[in-house]
C-alpha cells in the first residue's frame, strides 16, 4: 500500500496567527517546563502537585503531567522496559511544549531514570524554558517508605524493570535545582522552590499576587 501522501516529506507545519508571547502576555506570567526526577517514592509527585497548588493561588497558569495518571490514558500502552520508558518520557515531553507554548507553567513528575532521555526532553525547549529538579532521595529511604508498595513487590520478583531494583537510576549531572527529600519536608522544598521560580530566576516576574 502507497502512503506516499501521508509520508513526513508531504506535512508541513502550519504557523499559529498566535504567538507564545502573546498567550504568555494574556496569562501575565512566562511559561516553562518544570521536569521533576527522581525514584519512585523521592517525593516528586506530592512536592510538584503542592507547588502547582502554590502556583495556582498566586494566579498562575499551571498544569501538572504526573507520571502515573499519564500511564492511564495517553501512555497507558507503554509498559516499564527501557525502550517504553523512553517513549513515555519523548511524549511526556511533547505534550509538555505544546503547553509551554499555549502560554502555560507545566511541570512534569517522572522517574525518568536516564539521563540521555532527560536531556531528549530538554532539547524541545529554548534555554530559559526547562528546569530540571532533582529530587534526590537514598534508595534505602524511598525503599522505607514505600508508599504504594512497590519495592516490595520489586524484590518479590512481581514487578520487573522497576528503577533502583532490577533497572538503573542515572543522578542528573546539572539540574537546576536540587532538592534533599532526607532533608527537607515538603513544605521547605516547595517554598525552595518558590524561591527559585519567583525570586531568584525571575523566571515568572508578572505573575500575580
Amino acid at each position: 500500500m502507497n502512503h506516499t501522501g501521508e509520508s513526513e516529506n508531504n506535512v508541513f507545519w502550519h504557523q499559529s496567527a498566535i504567538k507564545k508571547e502573546d498567550r504568555e502576555k494574556q496569562h501575565g506570567h512566562k511559561s516553562i517546563m518544570i521536569w521533576f526526577t527522581g525514584l519512585s517514592g523521592s517525593g516528586k509527585s506530592t512536592i510538584a502537585n503542592a507547588l502547582q497548588h502554590k502556583l495556582f493561588q498566586k494566579g498562575i497558569s499551571v498544569y501538572l503531567l504526573d507520571g502515573d495518571n499519564l500511564r492511564h490514558g495517553i501512555n497507558k500502552n507503554l509498559s516499564f522496559t527501557a525502550e517504553d520508558r523512553q517513549e513515555n518520557i519523548r511524549r511526556t515531553a511533547e505534550i509538555g511544549r505544546l503547553f509551554v507554548d499555549a502560554g502555560v507553567v507545566v511541570l512534569a513528575a517522572l522517574i525518568s531514570p536516564y539521563e540521555k532521555e532527560r536531556l531528549n526532553a530538554r532539547a524541545l525547549f529554548q534555554q530559559d524554558e526547562f528546569i530540571e529538579v532533582y529530587i534526590k532521595c537514598s534508595l534505602q529511604e524511598c525503599e522505607n517508605r514505600d508508599p504504594k508498595g512497590l519495592y516490595k513487590k520489586a524484590r518479590k520478583g512481581e514487578i520487573k524493570h522497576f528503577t533502583g531494583i532490577d533497572q538503573p537510576y542515572e543522578e542528573p549531572k546539572n539540574p537546576e535545582v536540587v532538592i534533599d527529600t532526607n532533608k527537607l519536608s515538603i513544605d521547605d522544598s516547595v517554598e525552595r522552590l518558590l524561591s527559585y521560580l519567583l525570586d531568584q530566576f525571575h523566571l515568572i516576574p508578572n505573575a500575580k499576587e
